[in-house]
């Protein structure tokens, strides 16, 4: 690791090769510089590899196998003449430290303390996987003629067995050997499927633009189909029916309205429907008398306001006789108009006095 940095090295001038030995020497440094701070108490911070997936007992998330940590390799013991370590590392997610240590015996690492391992293991005997020979049988096979016959019969024996889920394999295999037909084959279905996917956005982008939606639309599905089918979105009445309508009730309305028998001057309007029916008009009644309008008269040499004379009499008016007969109508429907009323008399007061107006 020193020698990666020999180059363009500075000596100073008191540095003796004789005395120093080496520049590390003489500043008093270790090679591994920062990497080597903890030596003194038999620990090296080395790169270690994450040799398994584990779930981190302190924030519980789960650390995937080949992740790389800053650990801490320390020696704690011997397992025969093979040296085991022990890995202490920090958690990237949390402050919690995980310790690891290796298990000669097993070609493994255990956990410590701070994790636990996500169980992965099995047994390749369960799994119908061909094993690898132990050391004991390699061995047994190298000096043992008859064991080597044995296991030769064993293994034919589980050939044999095996023989026919080998070949229903290789038969599969060979359906899909044909590797450019079965992607010419693929790679044509996805051209289809792109320019039908192309077509479908084309036409929900037309309809956002026709409807003045900013909302993504969803695929037409079967079932969209048969509920749009039982509904109507017509209007009640279109507007070729509600002419016909209205030509109907004017061909069907009267032509003279309902309280009189004579279309006179308004005749055309209410034929056309135009002109509001005018109301009959009301016979003639009574003239109004004097005493009726609370008049009263005094005679010639009355005092005016006097108490002592008697009450003033009124003058007696002719009252009005009966309502002459109405004319008979005339030939042809029309009927003549009624007589004008007579004029109302003049009820003026007749008052004696000659020195005042007043009553």
């Amino acid at each position: 690791m020193g020698e990666r940095k020999g180059t363009n090295k500075y000596y100073p001038p008191d540095f003796d090769p004789a005395k120093h030995g080496s520049l590390n020497k003489y500043h008093h440094s270790h090679p591994l510089r920062e990497r080597a701070r903890k030596l003194s108490q038999g620990i090296l911070v080395i790169r270690f590899e994450m040799p398994f997936n584990i779930w981190c007992d302190g924030c519980q998330n789960h650390i995937g196998m080949g992740v790389r940590y800053n650990a801490e390799k320390k020696k704690v013991g011997t397992y025969y003449t093979t040296p085991v370590y022990r890995f202490r590392m920090k958690c990237h997610l949390c402050v919690n430290y995980i310790e690891l240590q290796t298990d000669p015996g097993n070609c493994d690492y255990v956990i410590v303390s701070g994790a636990r391992r996500k169980e992965e293991r099995w047994d390749p005997g369960d799994s119908a996987q061909v094993l690898p020979t132990t050391p004991e049988q390699r061995e047994r096979l190298a000096v043992d003629p008859m064991f080597r016959l044995e296991h030769g019969v064993t293994d034919k024996g589980v050939l044999e067995r095996a023989t026919p889920t080998l070949t229903r394999l290789q038969e599969a295999q060979d359906a899909w050997k044909d590797d450019f037909g079965l992607n010419s084959r693929l790679r044509r279905r996805f051209r289809e499927e792109k320019k039908t996917l192309r077509e479908e956005e084309e036409e929900a982008a037309a309809l956002r633009a026709r409807a003045g939606l900013s909302i993504p639309l969803l695929r037409e599905e079967e079932e969209d189909r048969r509920l749009a089918a039982l509904l109507s979105l017509r209007a009640p009445d279109s507007y070729e029916e509600r002419q016909r309508l209205k030509r109907s009730e004017i061909s069907q309305r009267s032509w003279f309205s309902a309280g009189t028998a004579r279309p006179a001057a308004g005749g055309a309007l209410q034929k056309l429907g135009l002109g509001a029916a005018r109301a009959p008009r009301a016979a003639p009644g009574p003239p109004p008398t004097p005493a009726g309008l609370g008049i009263v008269r005094r005679r010639a040499g009355e005092e005016g306001g006097g108490a002592e004379g008697p009450p003033p009499v009124p003058r007696e008016t002719p009252e009005a006789g009966p309502d002459p007969p109405a004319a008979a109508p005339q030939a042809g429907g029309a009927t003549p108009d009624p007589p004008a009323a007579a004029p109302a008399p003049s009820l003026v007061a007749d008052y004696s006095d000659s020195g005042s107006d007043s009553p």
